[in-house]
């Protein structure tokens, strides 16, 4: 059986977001993720734009993903100090900022929002583990008022963390994003793996490709184009499919110039053969 699965691209909504979406129309590309930072957060007028030329290339926003002032990548120290709503210092503006871009996602159409929580502290009867709850069952809720699903993204945690996390949380409408790529950046585990633990949970995903660090956890490792890296695409993807998953498969890739577009456009032919198969 052949599954036709929408391919996607994930998106930044800066000013050169109609020439994105007219490459992501000429590779067949139908989705979208459509990141919005915090900084920034459209007007009234920009909202009028943003649906008009999204309508314009006739590409749908699957989820809306937020990005936080203040997020550093640099290392993985860094990004457990500075990303998400964990970092005690950023929680209370970005879960705000959130509730915004959730607002957006609503009025936009699309069905969910998406963004990284952070590093989840391990010990589970700690009061930094309860705030952490606290706080994203606010915002689940904050979205389900709006009819929103909210996505958190694989990375920060383990498969079975992030699984324990989910089953004392209990919202109905947080699922996961999952990203195969970050549990090799990040040292947190096999994907293919991950995905079975998580698999009925997953509701979107970042098709993105990696290459294990020398000492995973302490230093990131490379992403790399699709089918380049340590992600088994093949047997995550059935995986995925026969735990039922139906949604897109939205190709990131973390470059610049123009090998982005080139990876971008080899990558969905790479998926489209690979659903073939499947």
């Amino acid at each position: 059986m052949r599954h036709q699965l929408p391919l996607g691209i994930f998106l930044r909504a800066h000013s050169d977001l109609r020439d994105w979406l007219a490459f992501a129309r000429e590779i067949g590309l139908e989705t979208c993720h459509l990141a919005i930072h915090s900084s920034c957060l459209p007007t009234p007028s920009q909202r009028q734009w943003l649906a008009e030329v999204l309508r314009q290339y006739g590409v749908r926003v699957t989820v809306v993903f937020c990005l936080f002032e203040g997020e550093d990548y640099s290392d993985i120290p860094t990004v457990a100090r500075t990303v998400g709503l964990v970092p005690a210092e950023f929680r209370e503006e970005r879960l705000g900022k959130a509730k915004e871009i959730a607002d957006l996602a609503s009025w936009l159409g699309a069905p969910a929002i998406g963004l990284h929580l952070g590093f989840i502290p391990d010990e589970r009867n700690s009061p930094a583990y309860g705030t952490i709850l606290a706080v994203t069952r606010e915002l689940a809720e904050h979205c389900r008022k709006l009819g929103l699903a909210l996505h958190l993204e694989t990375g920060q945690e383990t498969a079975d963390q992030l699984l324990s996390f989910l089953n004392q949380l209990g919202e109905p409408n947080v699922a996961v994003n999952f990203d195969p790529a970050n549990m090799i950046l990040y040292g947190k585990g096999d994907p293919v793996a991950a995905a079975r633990r998580l698999a009925h949970h997953v509701r979107s995903i970042h098709c993105k490709d990696a290459l294990w660090a020398d000492a995973p956890g302490q230093e990131w490792g490379r992403e790399v184009p699709i089918g380049e890296g340590d992600v088994h695409f093949p047997e995550l993807l059935r995986v995925l499919l026969d735990s039922g998953y139906r949604a897109p498969l939205t190709i990131e890739r973390e470059t610049a110039g123009e090998r982005l577009r080139e990876d971008i456009a080899k990558a969905a032919a790479y998926l489209r053969d690979l659903l073939r198969r499947l």
